[in-house]
């Protein structure tokens, strides 16, 4: 009976550690949402991808469709219409290498066209994995430059498009707002990283059975990569006299981020003359397009050269100031690019909150974090939201200027 009773006790010791352990491993790690698919994958099948939709969660794949103006990824038509048969959403991905607005928008016409190629569907993301050597060495004003010349190029072709990153880029390499972004948690257990971006690409070695091989998986926070929509154009957000169109410096103009609608006219003419920014800072005539008389047009940015005030109203296209009929703007807000450092003191409070720009053009106030009050911060934009100015000091995080010394 002793004995008995000894071997019922330590059976009940061991399965409470069994319980212990294993109960620890129920804790949630971070969601298999979107698998990535490249040339490393080779061909996939229907039924690997009915596996990962059906026993992981996977509601999304991003394919790679190219790289540069050269590759083009072999498997990316057939893993195209094999993850479409499997009930996933599809998009797709180019590996960027350039180093300038005009290569950019190269890139991404050989991307798009691709794309199209290889059936990926209208309204589809395409990004722009942004991440080689061509861009480590550039500043964040051309880094901005050019990803928006990539993703409104392939705006025109019907596709969405966002950058993709690694986490320690953000804002040190280049401006990311809503993107998609890379970083790899030791132990993704209880894990929610970049919460207010797209997506959170969290690990690039993971497993699923019946697919041979690593994958990047990554848990989106909403609906981008899981609909099929139209394509809205963006503008870079960290522009300033550093970014050219290819590449090199020019100080003779100044950029200003604002999102209105102009209605143009040329009184003495039957259309309106189309302007492009050159290299070395100059405006040159657009001979083979023009906009007609009494239309109207949406704009993302103004830029003064040598003195004449210029309206861009697509990647490198834009209307000289003297042609408007007039501007109206469609917002409560108007961002100027400029850098430098600011010192933060709240004197009412331990801390200087920080706040996020919401959807609507409004501010609301960040509650997770804040920064310490006497301390200095990189800003590389400001912005006046009805009427207060706010230093940008990170990815959509905002103080407002009444906190900043000597401002």
């Amino acid at each position: 009976m002793a004995l008995k009773k000894r071997i019922i006790v330590t059976l009940a010791a061991v399965l409470s550690i069994m319980f212990v352990f294993f109960g620890a491993t129920k804790v949630q790690a971070a969601r298999t949402d979107m698998v990535d698919v490249s040339n490393n994958n080779g061909a996939m099948t229907v039924s690997n991808f009915k596996n990962m939709h059906d026993s992981y969660g996977v509601k999304a794949v991003a394919i790679k469709i190219s790289e540069g103006t050269s590759f083009k990824d072999a498997n990316a038509a057939s893993n195209i219409s094999a993850a479409r048969s499997a009930g996933m959403y599809v998009n797709g991905y180019h590996y960027a290498r350039y180093s300038s607005v005009s290569g950019a928008i190269a890139e991404a016409d050989y991307a798009a066209k691709l794309a199209q190629s290889d059936g990926l569907p209208s309204g589809a993301v395409l990004a722009t994995d942004v991440e080689s050597s061509e861009q480590s060495g550039l500043s964040v004003a051309q880094n901005d430059a050019n990803n928006a010349a990539f993703m409104n190029e392939v705006a025109k072709y019907g596709y969405r498009s966002v950058i993709y990153t690694m986490g320690s880029w953000v804002g040190y390499k280049m401006s990311v707002s809503q993107g998609w972004i890379a970083s790899y948690p030791y132990n993704p257990t209880g894990k929610e990283w970049y919460t207010t971006e797209h997506a959170w690409q969290w690990s690039s070695t993971y497993k699923f059975s019946g697919s041979s091989g690593n994958f990047d998986v990554s848990e989106l926070y909403d609906d981008y990569f899981t609909k099929y929509s139209a394509p809205t154009t963006t503008s870079s957000t960290n522009t300033n006299t550093s970014a050219t169109t290819d590449g090199s410096a020019n100080s003779s103009s100044s950029t200003v981020a604002s999102k209105n609608v102009i209605k143009v006219n040329n009184t003495t003419g039957d259309y309106v003359p189309l302007m492009a920014l050159q290299s070395d800072g100059t405006m040159q005539r657009i001979t083979n397009r023009a906009l007609g008389n009494n239309t109207s047009w949406q704009t993302d940015q103004t830029k003064d050269v040598n003195g004449v005030k210029y309206y861009r109203v697509a990647t490198n296209e834009w209307v000289a100031a003297n042609f408007l009929a007039g501007a109206t703007t469609n917002s409560g807000s108007t961002s100027t690019v400029t850098t430098g450092v600011i010192k933060v003191d709240n004197s009412a409070s331990y801390a200087v909150k920080l706040e996020a720009l919401q959807s609507d053009g409004s501010m609301k106030e960040i509650t997770n974090r804040a920064l310490a009050n006497n301390t200095s911060w990189k800003t590389d934009q400001t912005k006046d939201v009805n009427g207060v100015k706010y230093y940008r000091v990170a990815t959509n995080e905002w103080v407002n200027a009444r906190y900043v010394i000597g401002k």
